[in-house]
């Protein structure tokens, strides 16, 4: 790998034998220069200065937490709490400095604290608790990401000022979170190699039971260890919500599988007792690297996961192959100058072909001719919901008739992982580029670097905030919302009792149906809402959620639910009370959605017509680029869909 320093049985030899040693001690760096060249062959747009500073700002808070995932895994453990600690340090933060109003600098040591607390609760439950560390740390998942929900109530915060220069770049073009990332890793490698922790924790991973025998006081040190990665989770929280001006419950959310993979890929064994802080950036890097080419290249987010999951399963092979191989990895700090020296070397090596072979390889780009096609891009918050698939294709056939080349990305509803496609999508030079935000707030500060770079953007649904939009395609949530409570209450006529199954916590979608349909329903004094519950915009959580709440609340009389998806599983729950003796109302018109009304399951759904949304956003994406007259404002009416009007309606 690329940080072992590796010993080979004996009988090796030869050049195959130097080769074989070579890729197995170097793997990692082997693959990173792989991959930068073959990105670099195959995207004009991947080698250049401002997508190459992209590349680190998206490693930057996955390395931080891998880094502090890093002691873990040396010492034979997994940490799974780290994204739900980073969110909940955040979170923190910034309500300390904003609602609190406590003093900033305060404020950051409170989260930093938070971070710590959050690992040491971990450490004590493995080392004194005897909980298998992933038991422990999956508990821990839950509570940090509970605890972050409920400090936001589950909305944004915007994040103090003063702490999103963080975010920002020095002298206009490094950015800040590399340097951090750089700092953090500089630390990792001094307590890895020139402390006595960092002994113990070789020591711990390579045989706990030598390690205790030998005087090492294991559990003590093992809080240290779990301390260290709630520290680092910290400042990865820290550094994620300046980059995104605010802090996000949902961030961060399946971050802890990326630290680890970033680990493995750099060459730790998940049995303990190998790792270093050099592999585990490189790990970062190459899952960067992937991600950022992948998007440049318009491969679908669904193959990224597949790609990337190949790569892990690769990482590991290699180990068990380094393994087999009877590789041994000295104790840290004990190598010989000598083989420092070699590693050195064997990274100014690696550096100069990258170099050379990367040049080489964008002279295939000079000179080639864009066409006259305009490229436009879209980020859409998710394709895990038929509505969103519907936006897609109404852009996809817009974009067809008009002859536009149209990119679509998935952000799955992470707003960091949009901000780096609205990046990627800024350093490629596209003609415009269209979002649907994950979050408003979070997708501001990337929309201005587009306007930075005279890049029109065209928001989607939902709006930007603090950043220029050339025009926002939406319908009004909040008024769909009121429609709804109209619909439902007239068909209840005026009273009864009705549960709400809200959408996922934090999105502006979900506030503004939800604050619609409570403004709608004053209106109606007999209606009385006996629950309500999110079940994140998914079927299946509908599905559940609405079991639960029929346990509680066996004789309601209707259910409002912020999108068709739960409708449809709060139907299902329903069984055969569902448009009989329960009137269940859902929102968007998504064709599952419009069959259950046809066929009488659903009573209505408030319908957005999404396809006209995709279309009439690439019309105006396009003369946006072309310099012509946008309005600002494109509001496309909704329309409650019921069984009287199904036949007729077009999304």
């Amino acid at each position: 790998m690329a940080t072992d320093t590796l010993k080979s049985k004996p009988g090796a030899q030869g050049a195959s034998g130097g080769v074989r040693r070579l890729l197995l001690e170097n793997g990692a760096l082997t693959a990173l220069i792989v991959l930068v060249v073959a990105m670099s062959a195959l995207s004009g747009d991947f080698l250049t200065a401002d997508n190459l500073l992209n590349v680190g700002v998206q490693a930057a808070v996955t390395a931080i937490l891998a880094f502090g995932v890093t002691f873990v895994i040396v010492s034979a453990g997994i940490d799974l709490s780290v994204g739900s600690v980073a969110a909940l340090s955040a979170t923190v933060l910034a309500w300390s400095a904003t609602e609190a109003g406590i003093p900033v600098a305060l404020a950051v040591l409170l989260s930093v604290a938070t971070g710590i607390a959050c690992g040491l609760v971990n450490g004590f439950l493995i080392s004194y608790g005897k909980l298998p560390p992933f038991i422990a740390t999956l508990a821990m998942l839950s509570v940090g990401r509970g605890l972050s929900l409920v400090i936001s109530q589950g909305s944004p915060i915007a994040f103090p000022e003063s702490v999103s220069h963080l975010g920002d770049t020095l002298g206009g073009w490094l950015p800040v979170p590399v340097l951090v990332m750089i700092v953090m890793g500089l630390i990792t490698a001094f307590v890895l190699g020139r402390t006595y922790i960092g002994r113990s924790m070789y020591a711990i991973g390579g045989n706990e039971e030598a390690a205790r025998l030998s005087g090492l006081r294991v559990k003590r040190q093992k809080l240290a260890i779990y301390a260290f990665s709630g520290l680092f989770a910290a400042a990865a929280g820290i550094v994620l919500a300046s980059r995104l001006s605010s802090a996000q419950p949902q961030a961060a959310q399946g971050y802890e599988l990326d630290a680890i993979a970033a680990v493995v890929i750099g060459g730790a064994s998940l049995a303990g007792g190998t790792g270093k802080a050099s592999g585990t950036l490189i790990g970062a890097l190459i899952l960067a690297v992937l991600r950022n080419g992948l998007n440049l290249l318009s491969v679908s987010a669904f193959w990224q996961q597949v790609v990337i999951g190949v790569v892990i399963a690769l990482a590991v092979l290699l180990d068990t192959l380094r393994r087999k191989a009877g590789a041994t990895t000295p104790a840290a700090g004990t190598s010989g100058g000598g083989n420092r020296g070699k590693q050195a070397l064997t990274y100014v090596v690696a550096a100069v072909v990258a170099v050379a072979v990367v040049g080489a390889t964008s002279l295939l780009h000079n000179g080639s001719s864009g066409g006259t096609s305009k490229k436009v891009g879209l980020s859409l918050s998710t394709l895990n919901n038929p509505f969103f698939v519907q936006i897609r294709d109404g852009a996809e056939e817009q974009a067809k008739k008009l002859g536009v080349d149209l990119t679509v990305t998935d952000a799955q509803n992470d707003a960091s992982q949009q901000a780096n496609q609205l990046q990627n999508f800024t350093s490629e030079g596209l003609s415009s580029i269209i979002v649907n935000p994950v979050d408003s707030d979070a997708a501001g500060p990337s929309v201005r670097s587009a306007n930075k770079d005279d890049i029109p953007v065209i928001a989607v649904d939902r709006g930007v905030n603090d950043a220029e939009t050339a025009a926002l395609v939406a319908s009004d949530n909040v008024e769909g919302g009121a429609l709804g409570a109209k619909a439902l209450a007239e068909k209840l006529g005026g009273k009864g009792t009705i549960a709400i199954l809200q959408g996922q916590a934090g999105t502006s979608a979900s506030r503004e149906r939800g604050a619609g349909f409570a403004a709608g329903l004053k209106e109606y004094p007999g209606i009385k809402v006996v629950a309500k519950q999110p079940a994140d915009f998914d079927r299946t959580k509908g599905l559940d959620v609405m079991t639960n709440l029929l346990q509680a609340h066996p004789d309601i009389d209707g259910v409002f639910a912020e999108n068709d998806e739960m409708a449809l599983g709060a139907i299902k729950a329903l069984g055969s009370k569902a448009g009989k003796s329960v009137q269940v109302v859902g929102f968007d018109g998504t064709p599952d959605g419009l069959k259950a009304v046809q066929g009488g399951t659903l009573f209505a759904s408030v319908a957005q017509q999404p396809k006209e949304l995709g279309r009439i956003a690439v019309q105006n994406a396009l003369r946006a680029a072309e310099d012509k007259k946008v309005e600002q404002t494109v509001k496309v009416p909704v329309k409650v869909v019921t069984k009287e009007n199904v036949a007729g309606f077009e999304g």
